[in-house]
């Protein structure tokens, strides 16, 4: 989503250090990176060439057991059932990381001998994760050992019920970890391993991923891993793990396999999405695979999926991965409806914004308020929560924030006026009585309030690293490529250019933006996907943009996806940039092939004008001054 001009809030990175041959120490084994992604590289924290190696290409992940200590334990009760043919139960969550997480147990421990079957509670009438009737019924069924995926750590009244009831437990879950622990046999925890451990960034389906490959190592029986690393991917990518540590070493082993995986269900997803011909790689993944998927756990069943992920039946796959297909076509639609009734909402009360949006109607559907409360917060740049009735007078409320407004921390905040809720930094959830809503929305818009003023309005735009027209070529996006898998922790770069000369521009039916853009003697299309402005931009541009290559009419083409545009600052016949380093404010300006920096007292400085050796604050104002006018990296 692309906001208008008005709402933008650009935020240039610092400048780089000024030291001799500091981009050839990045350069790494006769294969040097761009300026761009050097510069990229280091503002993100790679500054030596040993880190830069080991992003392109990861270790190896370690022994597992020397980073779970109860790894040992799992495994044993786990043989156990494998070599008796016991029933079991996989206990998973309805997001796309539980239920992969549940597909790739299941799968692995029938071919291992067990007999698991999944158990996952329904969004609507049982709510989030393992429950006391849930344990009560399995084990009225003979079920005596219970794995729990992406779940389990917060079941305290399911897990006491367990134990009473002689049902083991075997937690494998991400949540946070509270404080005493409930009973269970054993625990796979990211927070369990070492402080440094390249495993602290794994999801459920990481975690499901190290126990299936434990036991298929310790049974000697590799058969049906090559299936569990195809899910773990799909799961990472879906539950948007940060790509650190053993994430990023096993992604970039499994996606280059997943467009020709053995599971049949997988390729009638990809088929149904129209990515037969295509490899998947995370975006496809995660704007293509994952929503077809998560479509399931937020309106239907959620062992459809499990289903589709464990089935060997190619027509089976098919039908079941058509009806995926329905239920993410009735969530697109639920979604635009609901967004259509909170944007009239909005624009009813006046332009005005509350620093905290609250919408609440009692018929919206709790399986895509979530994804709505995201698309308001992205778009008003400020935090957002959609409420809708539970019954017996309560509300139930997803939220979702921009980087930088702890949701989990405002909602502890808010705790005496909430009937329960949980979450992380950017997003959460609660539920509410109908009387409690006007308070807690007072309560929040203070919390709100007071985060606007300390980061200020509108949505911020920062740019990672300048890359002029020139620059992009089939060579640079090879070097590009070097970097992904991108993520969380290691997201698309985003780069700028500055000085873009503006061709032409026309809004397209849907809201969008397409603009031609010129540069020296370069021309590349760019899109500002759900533009919320008008066709009326200045003649002269700096944009903020990822890269993208195309395949259009059989031809490659580049194209910018935009996430930022402004008027050019600093170039010459265009209003001068502004600096403000603390209580001070600089203007600087082109001036001829230079540029010249000028105080709040009228005196003007100069690359020219300072020496040879320039004091370090003026030097670092200059670097910051060319940096903002495009001038460098």
């Amino acid at each position: 989503m692309l906001p208008a001009l008005a709402e933008q809030r650009w935020h240039l990175p610092e400048a780089l250090p000024q030291q001799e041959g500091w981009e050839a120490e990045l350069n790494l084994q006769g294969q040097p990176l761009p300026d761009s992604l050097v510069a990229l590289l280091w503002r993100r924290g790679f500054r030596q060439a040993k880190a830069i190696a080991e992003l392109l290409d990861p270790p190896a992940a370690p022994a597992a057991k020397r980073h779970f200590p109860d790894l040992a334990v799992a495994i044993q009760r786990l043989q156990l059932a494998c070599s008796s043919g016991e029933r079991l139960a996989i206990c998973g969550d309805y997001d796309a990381d539980g239920m992969t997480s549940t597909a790739l147990l299941v799968g692995v421990l029938q071919r291992l001998g067990a007999q698991p079957v999944a158990a996952i509670p329904s969004r609507m009438e049982e709510g989030y994760g393992l429950n006391a009737a849930m344990v009560e019924r399995l084990a009225g069924e003979g079920i005596r050992l219970l794995v729990t995926v992406d779940n389990g750590v917060s079941a305290l009244e399911a897990l006491e019920r367990a134990q009473a009831l002689g049902v083991e437990v075997i937690l494998t879950d991400h949540h946070t970890l509270p404080d005493p622990l409930p009973p269970h046999l054993a625990l796979l925890h990211p927070e369990c391993t070492p402080a440094k451990s390249p495993y602290r960034g794994l999801a459920g389906v990481g975690l499901a991923y190290v126990l299936a490959a434990s036991l298929c190592q310790s049974l000697k029986r590799k058969d049906g891993l090559q299936v569990a690393s195809h899910l773990y991917c799909i799961g990472t990518i879906a539950d948007m793990a940060p790509l650190v540590g053993v994430n990023r070493r096993w992604l970039m082993d499994g996606l280059p396999q997943l467009a020709q995986s053995p599971l049949a269900g997988l390729q009638a997803l990809q088929q149904v999405a129209g990515l037969e011909e295509k490899q998947l790689d995370a975006q496809a993944v995660g704007f293509q695979i994952a929503p077809r998927i998560n479509a399931v756990g937020r309106l239907g069943d959620p062992q459809l999926v499990v289903e589709l992920l464990t089935t060997e039946d190619p027509n089976q796959a098919m039908a079941l991965a058509r009806e995926c297909e329905a239920l993410n076509r009735q969530r697109r639609d639920l979604c635009s409806a609901i967004e259509a009734e909170a944007m009239a909402l909005l624009e009813a009360d006046g332009p005005a914004r509350t620093p905290f949006l609250l919408l609440a109607q009692n018929h919206w559907h709790h399986g895509v308020i979530g994804i709505v409360a995201a698309r308001l917060s992205e778009r008003f740049g400020r935090p957002a929560a959609l409420l809708a009735g539970e019954g017996n007078g309560r509300l139930r409320a997803s939220v979702r924030a921009p980087r930088g407004f702890a949701v989990d921390k405002a909602l502890q905040a808010c705790a005496p006026l909430l009937e329960r809720f949980g979450g992380h930094p950017a997003a959460g959830g609660f539920t509410v009585k109908a009387e409690s809503v006007a308070a807690l929305h007072e309560q929040l818009n203070g919390l709100a309030g007071l985060w606007l003023q300390e980061s200020g309005a509108g949505l911020p735009i920062e740019p990672e690293a300048l890359l002029d027209f020139e620059a992009i070529d089939r060579d640079f996006y090879r070097q590009l490529q070097r970097l992904e898998p991108f993520g969380i922790g290691h997201p698309q770069p985003l780069f700028w250019s500055a000085g873009c000369r503006l061709v032409s521009q026309r809004l397209l039916r849907g809201g969008h933006l397409q603009l031609e853009l010129a540069q020296g003697e370069r021309t590349i299309r760019a899109m500002g996907w759900g533009w919320q402005g008008q066709a009326d931009l200045p003649a002269l541009l700096d944009v903020a943009f990822r890269l993208r290559l195309d395949n259009w009419q059989g031809q490659e083409r580049f194209q910018l996806e935009l996430a930022g545009v402004k008027a050019s600052s600093g170039w010459e016949g265009t209003p001068e940039l502004v600096l403000r380093r603390g209580a001070h404010t600089y203007w600087c300006s082109r001036q001829g092939q230079g540029w010249v920096v000028r105080n709040a007292s009228g005196q003007e400085i100069s690359p020219e004008s300072a020496g040879d050796q320039p004091h370090p604050y003026v030097n670092s104002l200059l670097q910051e001054a060319a940096m903002a006018l495009g001038l460098v990296a």
